[in-house]
């Protein structure tokens, strides 16, 4: 059994980007892309590359990128990352949209039935190694896995209206879990859920919800509060915080 990683890393990141101005948003030097930001130093994507390419059953990750990137980024692991290329590490051009570019990934790799699938933001640097591995355990045990964390916070349902949102309904936080990521299938049903959303043109929010929709049952591993997906300048600041102690 191998276990291949993906990592859809083809988005803009608009929401990590200044406001422009007319002046900036002629210039030569754009906001960089999310995952190629700086964190301490070192682009986000490294960081996460770093966490996957530790952790032993890992075999092989594929980077879904935008095309004009795949070569610059390749350039950069080899002058200043040679330690990610302990693993073997693949490219592919990404898609429009984060399901578009695991799907092209799910169709350039090659995998048995019950080799194993994790799919993982290419924004979230701090993922542990305890974390993968339970995904990866519990991918095999179960088909389906994901990290998730516990609501904390009272989830209410609303509908959404003109000046804001009106509160609906409150959703017991025992029945709610945050999802995060990795999110771990074995190759069969991935590959089984993709291509029936392919077939049907439906587009979900994430992996596991391509799964659900199919009927299959989806294990949650519990995740961590360090392990933010970076979405904006402010999550900029907590993730140094977090990779400093």
């Amino acid at each position: 059994m191998k276990v291949i990683v993906i990592i859809p890393a083809a988005g803009l990141g608009t929401r990590m980007a200044p406001v422009p101005s007319g002046k900036t948003a002629k210039g030569k030097n754009p906001h960089p892309s999310k995952q190629f930001t700086e964190l301490a130093g070192t682009p986000i994507l490294i960081h996460t590359l770093r966490k996957f390419v530790a952790v032993d059953p890992v075999s092989e990750i594929w980077v879904a990128l935008r095309e004009n990137e795949v070569e610059g980024f390749r350039e950069r692991l080899q002058a200043e990352s040679q330690d990610v290329l302990k693993k073997k590490i693949e490219f592919v051009a990404g898609g429009e949209h984060r399901q578009q570019s695991v799907e092209h990934a799910l169709n350039a790799i090659s995998a048995g039935p019950d080799d194993i699938v994790l799919v993982h933001d290419a924004v979230r640097p701090l993922v542990s190694a305890e974390i993968i591995l339970e995904v990866i355990e519990a991918a095999k045990k179960y088909g389906a896995a994901i990290a998730g964390l516990p609501a904390v916070d009272t989830v209410k349902q609303v509908e959404r209206a003109a000046e804001g949102a009106i509160i609906k309904a409150t959703i017991p936080r025992a029945s709610v879990v945050l999802a995060q990521t990795p999110q771990g299938f074995r190759y069969s049903v991935i590959k089984k859920v993709f291509d029936e959303a392919v077939a049907d043109g439906f587009m979900g929010t994430d992996e596991a919800s391509l799964a659900e929709r199919s009927g299959h049952d989806v294990w949650v591993v519990m995740g961590s509060p360090r392990n933010i997906k970076i979405t904006s300048p402010g999550d900029m600041d907590l993730a140094e915080f977090y990779l400093g102690n």
